[in-house]
């Protein structure tokens, strides 16, 4: 039943989101909403050979996103970081590869 509501979902929000991300707030204001997005704790495939930690998240972006139901709706969106054990190279997903 879960993937019907994910698969809907998908129709209103950008698919990267759905699929990388948790929506961990919701915030309505009026006749505006607000979705809080953090990155899922996945390492990149293009480093799974390397020993990466979890390092924190990059700072909180903004972007509007198309009206719903007459709301104008804002995505706040935090990308992970990880910390190469190895290298201490900080390491992040290349949104390129994803498109």
């Amino acid at each position: 039943m879960m993937d019907n509501y994910i698969e809907f979902v998908k129709m209103i929000l950008p698919e990267f989101l759905v699929e990388h991300f948790n929506l961990i707030k919701t915030v309505k204001q009026g006749e505006t909403m607000h979705l809080y997005f953090e990155e899922l704790n996945v390492v990149p495939s293009e480093a799974k050979d390397r020993i990466l930690i979890a390092h924190g998240f990059h700072n909180e972006i903004t972007i509007q996103d198309f009206p719903l139901r007459g709301n104008s709706v804002y995505l706040h969106v935090k990308r992970r970081r990880w910390l190469d054990k190895t290298t201490r190279e900080l390491v992040q997903r290349d949104w390129n590869l994803v498109a």
